[in-house]
């Protein structure tokens, strides 16, 4: 146990805690205030790669195998000075504790202050030479040794984070909000750079080819400020709010600088342009002013709106960031992004049977951010790209209620996109065509049935269609040309094309069920099956062509006596897609996961409450690969000896037990007991217990199976 952590973290949590009840216990006199404080200690079993899933956020993680336990609760309900004091600590020793206060006089004013830390430990071990991991300035070495002889690096980060608030009641009718908020976020996270020879953007290349791949852990040293400001009116049937939201990023590293060796392990072609800096997250910041409200038209019919408007700019300065390259006469981006929204809703109710909803939403996003020939010289070379958006939404829905037994609903929804006109001396990667408008039409209906007084039942059926207008082929910086027959030898597009499924053709149907039973006093089941698919139209062989997802969940309780309970849950859930690539490879994917759980509870006697939770946890990714007639022969013996892409298998389980005793009326002692077994089969980093090895020989892999126990003691006293 580090014993110097411990005592920083006690004091820093016991000073914060014990400063706030002093100043609070002065307005205690002569009111009805309650004090509650639980204190105690923890330990946790196995290292930190036996801990690198439980420990990701509670503290629990790194080296650290004990914890102090320390939380406080504090009301105050003086209704003489008209004064309502709640205060809160939790975790007060630990790495994520949180402190709470809310003070107000009600119908007057209130104040909220809240602090809080978490930390974040990051599941993977990465072994490395480097120098300086986790800085600006890493300086990569290579491992004489070979793989796994360097020096383990583990990434963390920790948010630290302040809010204030502030409520005033001037009249029944208006009310002013003010809320702040600033979050402190430091460590740093796995990142890494790439390059492949020959490359269009690695001119050094020369007649060299190769590649190379280095891990950087990214310095995390950034701020996120946030201020809301509202003034609220509501009288008689007019209810409306005005507001302001400004949200501020600050990245105390604008870039991230490694020194590479001329001698590590890659293209020597490639040590100049790795040894470019990288640009991290720029500072940006955002603002947006709202008008929302609502307004009785009658008693049995309200319409509501929203109207904003939001300004996103980024300008920092390229020579500043250390970024050189810039086009001639260009200093920085000057992104200048305005978001101009309107939402107009009206329900009605104008029989008992009959309710009605129409509900009508438009966004327009202007892009206003300069263009500029970034990725060449002069007017040479592609610009960046310009991303507008218009997108309006539609909707009507109507509720029948039949009888008492059976409610019905039908709806149409109605989605619109416009993206604008394509950048013409920009160019796209990855995909063949792009387009620019699409429109998707669906309807629903759900009918619900009270079958008895302790059960009833839903059915949802859904349907939707998505289409839009003609694919717009790229010309490699010389604007698009709209294709309107995909199958002309020479205006029409390759029979290799790949197409953005999120702007393909597309039928989605969906029918879903729910029941809700509770066959005796003691037994309340709850049950749930949906499944639906997506059918992909694109003009290609290839790429993305189809779809599934189903669910089936069952949860139950149990009540076995006045003192003891039992609950419990399964479900299962299955994704899957079928997806065809040029050069004849054909692969299906198919996501399964299953979860159970059964819990109890219940009074051993009088004085002792015990309970306890026992999780299973089996996630299953196949990748079922073949290949079709057009693959060549270096594939087919590539699979035929590999088998594909293995499966990807993650196992969880975890048993939780605790027990509460009663010592008096204001004191208990609670143990808590927590047993949790991980195993991780994941080919992203490593395979059968061989990792995957960067260029200058670091490598990353996290303990394929992890096992961990926790216990912690806390005596819980309440002041009189």
């Amino acid at each position: 146990m580090n014993t110097s952590v411990f005592s920083f973290h006690f004091r820093r949590g016991a000073v914060a805690a014990a400063a706030c009840a002093v100043c609070l216990a002065s307005l205690a006199q002569g009111a009805n205030a309650q004090t509650t404080i639980s204190f105690g200690a923890g330990a946790v079993s196995g290292d930190r790669a036996d801990r690198a899933l439980f420990g990701q956020y509670n503290g629990l993680g790194g080296d650290r195998s004990a914890v102090g336990l320390l939380g406080i609760d504090y009301s105050l309900r003086n209704q003489e000075a008209s004064q309502w004091v709640d205060f809160s600590g939790s975790n007060l020793l630990g790495d994520t504790r949180e402190l709470g206060l809310i003070w107000k006089d009600p119908g007057n004013w209130k104040l909220n202050a809240n602090y809080g830390e978490l930390v974040h430990y990051g599941p993977n071990i990465a072994n490395t030479g480097m120098l300086g991991a986790g800085s600006s300035t890493p300086q990569l070495v290579s491992l004489p040794g070979g793989p796994g002889s360097g020096s383990d690096f583990e990434a963390q980060t920790k948010r630290t984070s302040v809010g204030l608030g502030l409520t005033k009641i001037f009249s029944p009718a208006w009310q002013f909000a003010l809320d702040l908020k600033t979050e402190k976020k430091e460590g740093s996270r796995l990142f890494g750079t790439g390059m492949n020879c020959p490359s269009v953007i690695a001119p050094t290349c020369g007649a060299n080819t190769g590649w190379a791949l280095l891990m950087l852990p990214e310095p995390v040293d950034a701020r996120t400020s946030q201020v809301e400001a509202r003034v609220n009116y509501a009288m008689d049937q007019l209810r409306f709010s005005l507001g302001y939201y400004g949200s501020y990023y600050r990245n105390g590293n604008s870039t991230l600088n490694p020194s590479v060796p001329a001698g590590l392990n890659t293209n020597a072609g490639l040590i100049g342009i790795l040894n470019q800096p990288l640009a991290l997250a720029p500072d940006n910041q955002a603002h947006q002013f709202d008008l929302t409200g609502s307004f009785d038209l009658t008693p049995s019919t309200r319409t509501t709106f929203k109207f904003a408007r939001a300004i996103s700019t980024q300008n920092v300065d390229f020579a500043a960031a250390g970024l050189t390259g810039a086009p001639v006469g260009i200093t920085n981006l000057g992104g200048d992004v305005a978001t101009n929204s309107a939402k107009l809703s009206l329900t009605s109710r104008p029989t008992q049977q009959l309710s009605l909803l129409a509900d009508w939403r438009y966004q327009s996003r202007q892009d206003n951010t300069p263009i500029a020939y970034y990725n060449s010289e002069g007017t040479a070379g592609y610009t960046n790209q310009s991303f507008p958006n218009r997108k309006t939404n539609g909707k009507l829905q109507a509720n029948w209620q039949f009888n008492a037994d059976y409610r019905g609903t039908l709806g149409a929804d109605y989605e619109a996109i416009d993206r604008g006109v394509f950048t013409a001396t920009s160019a796209i990667a990855g995909v063949s065509a792009l387009r620019q408008q699409t429109q998707e039409n669906s309807v629903h209906i759900d009918v619900r049935r009270r079958m008895s007084d302790n059960a009833s039942g839903t059915v949802s059926l859904s349907s939707s269609r998505r289409d839009g207008s003609n694919w717009l082929k790229d010309n490699s910086g010389a604007g698009v040309t709209e294709v309107t027959d995909v199958n002309n030898p020479v205006l029409g597009l390759p029979s290799t094309a790949i197409f953005m499924p999120t702007l393909a053709d597309r039928r989605r149907d969906k029918v879903k069920l729910f029941a809700d039973w509770q066959p005796s006093e003691e037994l309340t089941l709850q049950i749930n099956a949906e499944g639906g698919r997506d059918q992909y139209s694109a003009p290609s062989a290839y790429g993305l062509r189809d779809s599934s997802m189903n669910l089936l969940s069952v949860d139950a309780a149990y009540a076995l006596s006045d003192a003891w309970s039992i609950n419990g849950y399964l479900s299962r859930g299955k994704q899957g897609l079928n997806q065809a690539l040029p050069a004849g490879y054909l692969m299906a994917f198919t996501n399964t996961s299953v979860n159970a759980s059964i819990g109890f509870t219940g009074k051993a006697s009088a004085k002792f409450d015990v309970g306890g939770n026992l999780l299973r946890v089996t996630d299953r990714s196949v990748y079922a690969q073949g290949l079709d007639a057009s693959a060549d022969a270096y594939s087919a013996a590539l699979l035929a000896s590999t088998g594909g892409l293995p499966d990807i298998v993650y196992n969880q389980t975890a048993l939780k037990l605790f027990g509460k005793y009663a010592l008096d009326k204001s004191s208990s002692v609670r143990v808590d007991l927590i047993h949790q077994r991980n195993s991780v089969d994941d080919w992203t980093w490593g395979y059968n217990g061989v990792p995957f090895v960067y260029s200058d020989g670091s490598t990353v892999l996290q303990k394929p199976s992890q096992s961990v126990s926790f216990i912690g003691v806390t005596y819980v006293y309440q002041l009189p």
